[in-house]
C-alpha cells in the first residue's frame, strides 16, 4: 500500500514500529561482488544497465523477505549512483517498490548545501507518492554548512510531512576530527544536537517527535546516551550495529524510557547473511532470502530482549 501524507513523518514512523514490533532499519546497500550467484549472473555482460537491473532486482527480493518484519529501509544512494543514470533509475525502482510493500524509506544521500540548492534537493527527494521525483519519506543530511543549509529542509518536510536525519555523531572512528571539536565549551556534535532541538521545537506530532532526526552511532554508547537526552523530541538513527562493532546493549541507550524513538539501522549483516555462519551453513547461497529472514528476525528479537529486561 502507499504511503499517505495525512499524518507528520515522526508519526508515521511510531506507527510502523508500533505496528511490527521492531525497531529494524534493513540497510540496502548493493554490492555487486556480494550479490547471490543466481542475480549476479545478471550483470554478466558488465554493462551499467544489467548490474542495476541485479541491485533492482536483489533490492526487491529483500523488501519481499522483511517487508512484514521492520518498519523502514535505507538504500545507499553511493551504491545506485557509481552505476550512472542506469542506476539512479534502479533507486527510484527501489523506493517505489518499497512504498508499495508499506514500507517507510529513509534514502541515504547525504545532502547539502544553502539556498536555493538546499532546496532543490530538498524537493528531489522528499516527499512520498508523487509529491517528489524520488518519492522518499526522508533523507540524510550534512550539518556542516550551517543552520541556513538546514532549514530549507526542514521547510519541505513542512509542506510534504517528510522528515531528515542530520549527521550528529556518526559511527566512523573518523568522525570525531571535527564532530569532537570543542568551541565555546561544547563539541561541534553537541552544538549540531542544539540545532537539530531548536529546528523541532514547534513541530512535535502525537507521538511527542518532530521531523528532525539525527544519525549518532552506536559505536560511542556514552555519546548516544548523551544526545538522547539532548535531542529528546528527535528520532535517531544509529548506524553501526553488527558489522561495525556496535552491540544491542550499546543501541539501548539511544532510546527513551517507553523503548521508542529510534531505529537501528543493518546493512551488510542482514542482506548478506548467507555468506557468515550460522547461515551459511543452515541456508548455503541458493536460499539466501531464509538467510535474511532469519537473521532479520534474530535481529528484531536480540533488540526486544534488551527492552523488556
Amino acid at each position: 500500500m502507499p504511503h499517505s501524507e495525512s499524518s507528520s513523518f515522526a508519526d508515521r514512523l511510531a506507527t510502523a514500529v508500533s505496528r511490527t514490533n521492531s525497531v529494524t532499519c534493513v540497510g540496502l546497500d548493493p554490492r555487486l561482488e556480494q550479490l547471490p550467484a543466481s542475480i549476479r549472473q545478471m550483470a554478466d555482460s558488465g554493462a551499467p544497465d544489467a548490474k542495476a537491473a541485479a541491485y533492482s532486482q536483489f533490492c526487491r527480493e529483500i523488501i519481499d523477505v522483511v517487508k512484514d518484519r521492520v518498519p523502514i529501509v535505507k538504500p545507499q544512494a553511493a551504491f545506485f549512483e557509481q552505476l550512472g543514470p542506469a542506476g539512479m533509475i534502479s533507486l527510484g525502482e527501489v523506493i517505489r517498490y518499497a512504498h508499495q510493500s508499506g514500507l517507510m524509506v529513509i534514502t541515504d544521500a547525504k545532502r547539502n548545501d544553502i539556498g536555493s540548492t538546499a532546496t532543490a534537493y530538498a524537493q528531489a527527494y522528499l516527499g512520498v507518492e508523487d509529491a517528489s521525483p524520488w518519492g522518499s519519506d526522508s533523507l540524510t543530511v550534512s550539518p556542516y554548512l550551517g543552520r541556513d543549509s538546514l532549514e530549507p529542509f526542514v521547510d519541505v518536510c513542512d509542506q510534504r510531512a517528510a522528515g531528515v536525519f542530520v549527521l550528529v555523531k556518526t559511527s566512523n572512528p573518523g568522525g570525531g576530527l571535527l564532530q569532537d571539536r570543542v568551541t565555546d565549551e561544547q563539541t561541534v556534535y553537541e552544538r549540531v544536537a542544539d540545532l537539530v532541538s531548536e529546528l523541532n521545537q514547534d513541530r512535535i506530532g502525537a507521538s511527542g517527535y518532530g521531523p528532525v532526526g539525527a544519525v549518532v552511532g552506536a559505536t560511542y554508547p556514552e555519546q548516544l546516551a548523551q544526545m538522547r537526552a539532548a535531542m529528546p523530541h528527535s528520532w535517531i538513527l544509529i548506524p553501526g550495529f553488527g558489522a561495525q562493532g556496535g552491540s544491542a546493549d550499546d543501541v539501548l541507550a539511544g532510546f527513551d524510557p517507553k523503548g521508542s524513538g529510534a531505529i537501528v539501522n543493518n546493512s551488510r549483516n542482514l542482506i548478506f547473511a548467507y555468506q557468515r555462519e550460522p547461515f551459511a551453513e543452515k541456508y548455503g547461497e541458493s536460499r539466501w532470502q531464509d538467510a535474511v529472514s532469519d537473521a532479520t528476525d534474530q535481529m528484531n528479537q536480540v533488540l526486544l530482549q534488551r527492552f523488556s529486561r
